[in-house]
């Protein structure tokens, strides 16, 4: 259980945090970029989620926001769990295959690209299409922190198929409303 009685500790004045397990990092860590980039994601989908009218997408979108929260705290615990304490919060193969069967659901509907979308159409498809890019980048961020240290693999495919969920969720809600806005090469 958290608890949070004091939001200020003054930690952080010096440019440092500490991980899940005590190290403390530079704010410029990767792994704080990319748990950063993860919560600024959830943000962006927070924000989406204002602006959804079905239901059913919204309390989809309110699960992948409570799963972003395990996802940041699986990138900012960069070991095992220590033997006296509880496990390790980490992103499991069952959060991606869930991710994918509701990829397929709300893709079932729709027709095939022919070309590229442009992010935008109704203001709920461009929300969730800047939730997909800031995404984008948490996977980038979490890449590199994979190149230089251990992390869980399925964090990395979680939120590679994330992006993928929310662009075919902003086709979804297009679908619904205006329609993709399509790339017109050299338009």
């Amino acid at each position: 259980m958290v608890r949070l009685t004091k939001i200020y500790t003054r930690t952080g004045d010096a440019g440092k945090t500490r991980l899940v397990g005590g190290k403390q990092v530079s704010k410029a860590d990767l792994r704080v970029a990319a748990y950063g980039d993860v919560d600024e994601t959830n943000s962006a989908l927070g924000l989406a989620i204002c602006a959804v009218d079905d239901a059913s997408l919204k309390s989809i979108l309110l699960k992948i926001q409570n799963t972003l929260f395990d996802l940041g705290a699986d990138l900012a615990n960069p070991g095992p769990a220590a033997p006296d304490k509880s496990p390790v919060l980490r992103i499991i193969t069952e959060q991606v295959t869930w991710l994918e069967t509701q990829i397929d659901a709300l893709n079932a509907n729709l027709a095939p690209l022919q070309s590229f979308v442009l992010p935008g159409g109704s203001e709920t498809s461009a929300r969730l299409h800047l939730a997909r890019a800031i995404c984008r980048r948490a996977e980038r961020n979490a890449v590199a922190l994979g190149q230089n240290e251990s992390i869980n693999k399925h964090a990395l495919v979680y939120l590679n198929r994330l992006s993928d969920f929310l662009f075919v969720a902003a086709r979804y809600v297009n679908h619904q409303d205006v329609g993709d806005v399509l790339w017109v090469p050299g338009g």
